[in-house]
């Protein structure tokens, strides 16, 4: 499951904790109403917050606000009201809880799936 890999959507939605845990980018998996449902032990590592603080929490408001812009969080409300297919690769600059970092954020988002994803690739 490479960060480019076609499909991914689909391949993450069925994959379990323990294989979402041996990637090497974050995997940040959310409902809805944008509450976390999946987050990988890269990601914690990375961001230094752990699964219980960031599970089950609002991810644009208590997680990470960074990510609360037209860039990122407005590009998910947009396929959800189009009700389209996102799966867009951007370069971002980090900057809650931390020195800025240069990633690579992949948005994901099918019609079918409930849980749409951001997955982060850092530099």
């Amino acid at each position: 499951m490479t960060f480019d890999a076609r499909g991914l959507a689909e391949t993450l939605d069925a994959s379990s904790q323990e294989q979402l845990d041996t990637l090497d980018y974050g995997v940040i998996g959310f409902d809805a109403e944008s509450v976390v449902q999946r987050y990988n032990a890269f990601e914690s590592q990375a961001a230094g917050l752990s699964p219980q603080r960031v599970l089950g929490e609002p991810l644009f408001t208590n997680v990470a606000p960074c990510l609360n812009n037209f860039l990122v969080a407005q590009r998910f409300e947009d396929a959800f009201d189009e009700g389209s297919e996102l799966d867009d690769t951007i370069d971002y600059v980090l900057t809650l809880r931390m020195r800025p970092v240069k990633v690579k954020l992949r948005l994901l988002a099918s019609a079918g799936s409930a849980i749409r994803y951001v997955l982060v690739q850092r530099r």
